[in-house]
């Protein structure tokens, strides 16, 4: 009777051991993870705020390149105005 408590708490003990043991390794996990997770979200954050800034630099481009556009078309109608009014002068001559 003694050797089967004996036995039990044994077997209890090896098995509290290996429930302990599993336990930290799957905290250890789970915190590793977390922190790779976490480690992953910064990341994300950092990339999201370079492409807001790269759009933002790009935007500004863009607007640029429309002003510049506008600019070189309205020259462009007052260049062909001066030519039409000089050959029309040119005609009455």
């Amino acid at each position: 009777m003694k050797e089967k408590i004996k036995h039990s708490i044994r077997m209890v003990a090896i098995a509290g051991a290996f429930i302990g043991l599993t336990g930290c390794a799957t905290t250890g996990q789970l915190e590793e993870h977390q922190a790779k997770v976490a480690a992953d979200i910064a990341s994300a954050k950092n990339d999201a705020a370079a492409a807001k800034a790269e759009a933002a630099a790009a935007s500004a481009k863009a607007n640029d390149a429309v002003r510049i556009a506008d600019e070189a078309n309205r020259r462009s109608m007052d260049t062909e105005a001066k030519i039409d009014r000089m050959f029309k002068k040119a005609m009455h001559k």
